[in-house]
């Protein structure tokens, strides 16, 4: 892939990102701080939502049975690379008016572009995969529906989402909220039945030695990490951020960078607590008591009332899950939208293209699940996770080159710290996501 900065943008940019969407959310323009604030906030949340999607679940609550409280400090880790490289996805929507996937287009050699479109649709239907198999087994743990029958129920999502995309984007981002408001309920619930000790709580947030020394320990840990930054979240920030009709000059592009910025930071503060409280809830309630083997969804759903002697612990569990899945499917299908028109610049009508998308993950969790049945599809979302890893340094090195390019971004462009803290950033993801697929596929 050639990466040679060129001098700029190509002159023959096309339609703006979303263009039914594009600018349709006004800002006040002589508003306080909180309303401008308010009406920046939205897409932050609409991200959020990647970063505490079901294939996250798994790695949390194998890696809270199994070590306690220790792997806290990789969730906060993680989420703070998440911050960074959502900042960049946001300067580079506000600066250049183009999505990531518009900028390599722009940037990059056609073929490039074909091949860097493929792996995105790639990991969008791993992710798409990951939430469907999620919305189905919560449907299957809290009213008994096969998995066969909950993951064609799913396929329903897709007009779901085009009938709010009608109404406006603001009715999108309200359902993620309120959506996020359930996740942050019921596992505020847990935390609180589960009583975790405040101590080793705080103490896991601090980084230890044997995270590296303990192999074990290591391969969840970059499981965390891997599965928590997902590249078509830096797709899809770069082109919602568009959506506010802030003033396209210099001052107006800088206040949109701040208010999207803290937006993008505040939400994922709530995307951190929602993941470390799967943590913590497996730490205080499976690695407490002895139940160390306890590794996934399943399980932990089963094991949750019994242990904790409270009959709500369970169905919280999976209401959470079901929403979570729900929220996900929302961001995965526009993503989807925002990468095919970006790469190759081809419109289709949204039911087309978002019923495309469900179908590339539904069949393949179908089969799996007529033929394997729970132990495959669990299989298949961990599947989901490894190729998700595989595609994020195609996202995340193009971001971090257009974005430290001064004749791309202007006075925009990234200053030496965060140029080096950015590459450093992509070093870890690449090199640690490199060793993850490397011990799924060889390790012993």
């Amino acid at each position: 892939m050639n990466l040679n900065t060129k001098p700029a943008w190509r002159k023959d940019k096309t339609s703006n990102s979303l263009s039914e969407v594009y600018s349709s959310i006004k800002i006040p323009k002589n508003g306080s701080f909180w309303r401008k604030y308010l009406a920046f906030a939205g897409p932050g949340l609409m991200i959020a939502v990647g970063y505490m999607d079901p294939g996250n679940w798994a790695t949390d609550i194998a890696g809270g049975a199994q070590f306690g409280y220790t792997l806290l400090s990789v969730i906060l880790i993680s989420n703070i690379f998440a911050m960074v490289l959502q900042h960049l996805s946001v300067k580079l929507g506000v600066v250049t008016e183009r999505d990531l996937a518009q900028a390599c287009r722009d940037h990059f050699k056609p073929a490039t572009n074909f091949m860097l479109w493929i792996f995105c649709e790639i990991a969008i239907a791993a992710c798409d995969l990951a939430e469907v198999i999620g919305s189905a087994i919560a449907l299957n743990l809290l009213f008994h529906i096969p998995l066969t029958w909950g993951i064609v129920i799913t396929t329903a999502d897709v007009l779901f989402i085009l009938l709010l995309q009608a109404k406006g984007f603001r009715w999108i981002e309200s359902i993620v909220g309120g959506l996020i408001l359930i996740i942050l309920a019921c596992f505020g619930y847990e935390i609180i039945i589960s009583k975790p000790e405040i101590n080793a709580l705080l103490g896991g947030l601090v980084p230890q030695k044997e995270i590296i020394t303990n192999k074990a320990m290591l391969y969840i840990g970059i499981g965390i990490l891997g599965a928590t930054v997902m590249p078509h979240n830096l797709y899809l920030h770069s082109s919602i951020v568009q959506t506010r009709d802030y003033n396209r000059d210099t001052q107006g592009k800088k206040e949109a960078i701040k208010f999207a910025t803290l937006d993008s930071t505040v939400s994922l503060l709530l995307a951190f607590f929602i993941n470390a409280a799967i943590l913590i809830l497996a730490a205080a309630t499976f690695h407490t008591t002895g139940n160390k083997h306890v590794a996934d969804i399943n399980d932990a759903y089963k094991m949750l009332t019994p242990i904790l002697g409270a009959s709500m612990a369970s169905i919280a569990f999976a209401i959470a899950l079901l929403a979570s899945g729900q929220n996900s499917t929302l961001t995965g299908t526009l993503a989807g939208q925002i990468v095919m028109e970006g790469f190759l610049n081809i419109k289709l009508k949204p039911w087309l293209r978002r019923l495309i998308t469900r179908l590339i993950a539904v069949i393949p969790a179908l089969i799996v699940a007529i033929l394997y049945g729970e132990e495959g599809t669990t299989d298949l979302l961990v599947l989901s996770q490894v190729i998700l890893s595989m595609q994020l340094s195609f996202a995340v090195v193009p971001l971090v080159i257009f974005t430290n390019d001064k004749a791309k971004m202007g006075e925009f462009a990234n200053k030496t710290f965060l140029k080096i803290s950015v590459w450093a950033i992509s070093l870890v993801i690449i090199v640690l996501n490199l060793y993850l697929l490397y011990q799924t596929f060889f390790g012993k």
